[in-house]
């Protein structure tokens, strides 16, 4: 069963929280409510996210103080953020979004086929970057646990057989959305994003070829996950 992806609304109107959830309801996605900075604060203290849509205009802690508190926590700082707001006072005003981290800006009463777009193609990427820990996680445990060598014909060429297989299928994913993307004339910050997990890919693709029988005797290393 695939596991949904967590995506945070933080807003402190309740109405404008119904909104974001009627239109984001048809991505089948885990939708997760903040009504204020602190409280998103705290929910990005336990689960993971795909993507952060945070309104600008919050009493107290607002947006960009939220946006900058996320940035400088280490499990937080790259997931991406897309400030809403409902007022726009010019090229400094948006500057300054940017410069807390966000990865879009969009002014209210914003177009909701857009915004799903863009939430989609974050969640997409969130979902990749998913699946390729999971393939690293299998990867790691034939290093740590084969007491065989690697040119033994048995279990591990069965196992690497099947990690080489699912990694390819995120390959073969991961390159359709790069495409995708380019054809679309996608956020810089996405296709940046999607080019990050196709060099982690590349990396775990090598290491797993380093496996096979005859690739040698060291134990490769594996790419990293950050």
């Amino acid at each position: 069963m695939v596991q949904k992806a967590k995506i945070l609304l933080v807003d402190d109107r309740p109405e404008n929280l119904l909104a974001l959830e009627a239109i984001l309801s048809a991505l089948d996605q885990t939708l997760v409510r903040a009504s204020s900075g602190e409280e998103a604060l705290k929910a990005l203290l336990t689960d993971d996210f795909a993507v952060i849509l945070l309104d600008v205009q919050m009493p107290g802690m607002d947006g960009f103080e939220t946006a900058a508190h996320i940035k400088r926590r280490e499990r937080t700082r790259d997931i991406p953020i897309i400030f809403l707001t409902a007022i726009n006072h010019g090229p400094h005003h948006t500057f300054r979004g940017y410069a807390a981290g966000a990865v879009d800006y969009i002014s209210k009463p914003f177009d909701p086929w857009v915004l799903r777009a863009k939430v989609s193609v974050f969640v997409e990427l969130y979902m990749k970057n998913c699946q390729l820990r999971e393939q690293a996680a299998l990867l790691r445990l034939q290093l740590e646990g084969g007491a065989r060598a690697v040119g033994d014909t048995k279990e591990p060429a069965g196992l690497l057989a099947e990690l080489s297989a699912r990694l390819a299928a995120v390959e073969e994913q991961a390159e359709a959305l790069s495409k995708q993307l380019d054809e679309e004339s996608a956020d810089a910050a996405a296709v940046a994003t999607a080019a990050h997990l196709e060099r982690k890919l590349t990396g775990l693709r090598r290491a797993l070829d380093a496996l096979e029988p005859g690739a040698g005797n060291g134990a490769p290393s594996l790419p990293s996950q950050s």
